[in-house]
């Protein structure tokens, strides 16, 4: 995707009419919130037999997850950038990013032959992991292992062996994929840890519904990701042949997050810039 950038370092904003990438998408994952700054999200799963004009299916219930701490704001993906006058992605501000993206690799600490039930290419996390949060490294926005970097010029970045079991299993969300320095980096939807009530900026759900979400996706179906507040979403599912949602769809009332939805006295998003 090309994407304009002023002089300013801002990009220019545009919503995609129509996306491409959906022609051949027959199966698709949507993060839906009550509006921008929640979060609490619910997931569904939908699938078709071909591309194109076919009809979407729902697999499945919907099931909670929670998102940045600050909601969400327009990313970088295959429906372009953003609106003027919505928010927008950037480093640090704890939110996730709103928008279709691809599915990067899967990633956990699980030897290889103990997940071969995935589709996805896969990488397991070693104390030499690091996902780059430093906009001024050349790496920024990608997973490394340090010892395979020559000169590391990163002043930043996450230890993902030491995040412990949120990082037990994760999938990359393709946001900013270009690396467009300050956008926003290292994605992941990931197991949620109930002592947080938010994470820095990815989406999070139980481990049995990541397992589920992992041995489902299957890269020669083209699977996407939609992550939207519920309202922005219903303006633009026919502009781009989106499924319709679940009419009984609730947030932030789950029992999963009655015990941990946000309040002043609970821990901080888990640690994190993204």
């Amino acid at each position: 995707m090309h994407v304009v950038a002023s002089a300013n370092g801002r990009l220019a904003l545009t919503l995609k009419i129509a996306i491409p990438e959906m022609a051949s998408c027959q199966q698709l994952v949507t993060v839906t919130t009550k509006h921008w700054d929640d979060l609490n999200a619910i997931v569904q799963f939908y699938e078709r037999p071909a591309g194109g004009v076919t009809s979407w299916r729902r697999l499945g219930n919907p099931f909670p997850a929670v998102i940045g701490e600050r909601g969400l704001a327009w990313g970088i993906g295959v429906h372009g950038t953003g609106k003027v006058g919505e928010p927008e992605k950037r480093e640090g501000d704890k939110k996730a990013p709103a928008g279709i993206f691809r599915f990067g690799d899967v990633f956990g600490t699980a030897r290889p032959d103990q997940v071969r039930f995935l589709r996805l290419p896969y990488r397991q996390v070693t104390p030499t992991t690091e996902a780059i949060d430093d906009p001024k490294s050349k790496y920024y926005n990608q997973v490394v292992d340090r010892t395979s970097v020559t000169h590391p010029d990163w002043a930043s970045s996450e230890s993902m062996l030491q995040v412990g079991g949120r990082y037990r299993l994760g999938v990359i969300i393709e946001h900013n994929a270009a690396a467009y320095p300050g956008f926003g980096s290292c994605i992941f939807f990931h197991v949620w840890d109930p002592s947080y009530p938010a994470t820095t900026g990815c989406t999070a759900t139980s481990f049995g519904h990541l397992v589920q979400l992992l041995r489902w996706l299957d890269p020669k179906k083209n699977p996407l990701i939609v992550q939207l507040p519920v309202d922005r979403y219903q303006q633009l599912k026919r502009r781009w042949g989106l499924p319709a949602l679940p009419s009984n769809e609730t947030y932030g009332t789950h029992k999963a997050y009655e015990s941990h939805r946000y309040h002043k006295s609970h821990p901080s998003a888990a640690p994190g810039t993204r």
